[in-house]
């Protein structure tokens, strides 16, 4: 059964080449709807994921100590500075353990990006220089983020993140995104914008306790 239900349909230029979204709705495993969007040949949450529970219905950890956060190693996710307000526009912040959990971070039929799919919308969207813009929304980012368009559809949020350390720090300056992909160590890789900057920046692999923003694209 189909769950999407169509949103919106819309054709534009971008410089001199003609980009076609589709928007739709779709359901997470808690019954709540997301707003997604087709970019190239990937279609992705055009929202940042908010779920507290696995896609098998076992609940995630909600930690909100800041010295617990910082010993875990297993999955988890928290509201920025334990605000439930924050959540309703940026969502949850998670560790990469709830990410890489087997019972599944993302809703039926999607997944959390790897690190080559990141990559692939990106150089869609004309490579790491200039995506940062074409992937920002046009609000919330503090001054001065004039040059984010999000002519993409994507409207990343700059949610911040929580540190190793357990502290939160960035909401409105950055946004940080897991990818699926491990890195060396207890590492994995990420992508990040900041509200300065056109780019997107693929980072040195970040350890696992942080808690950065999810994305999840179709399968």
């Amino acid at each position: 059964m189909n769950n999407s239900i169509s949103c919106f349909f819309v054709t534009f230029l971008v410089s001199t080449t003609m980009l076609t979204y589709q928007g739709f709705c779709q359901t997470d495993q808690e019954g709540k709807t997301f707003k997604t969007k087709k970019i190239g040949n990937q279609e992705w949450m055009a929202e940042n994921l908010n779920v507290s529970h696995y896609r098998n219905g076992d609940p995630i950890s909600q930690v909100q100590d800041k010295n617990e956060w910082s010993k875990l190693t297993t999955g988890a996710w928290c509201y920025y500075e334990n605000n439930s307000e924050y959540g309703k526009i940026y969502g949850k912040l998670y560790n990469w353990y709830a990410v890489n959990d087997l019972r599944g971070l993302a809703p039926e039929g999607w997944h959390i990006p790897s690190d080559a799919e990141w990559t692939q919308l990106i150089d869609y969207l004309g490579g790491e220089k200039v995506a940062g813009d074409k992937l920002k929304a046009t609000t919330l980012w503090e001054i001065p983020n004039s040059g984010a368009t999000n002519s993409s559809g994507f409207s990343a949020f700059p949610g911040g993140s929580r540190s190793l350390s357990g502290g939160v720090d960035g909401i409105g300056k950055i946004g940080c995104f897991w990818s699926s992909s491990e890195g060396d160590y207890s590492n994995a890789w990420d992508r990040s914008m900041s509200y300065y900057y056109s780019d997107v920046y693929r980072n040195y692999p970040k350890g696992k306790i942080n808690g950065f923003s999810c994305r999840c694209v179709r399968d």
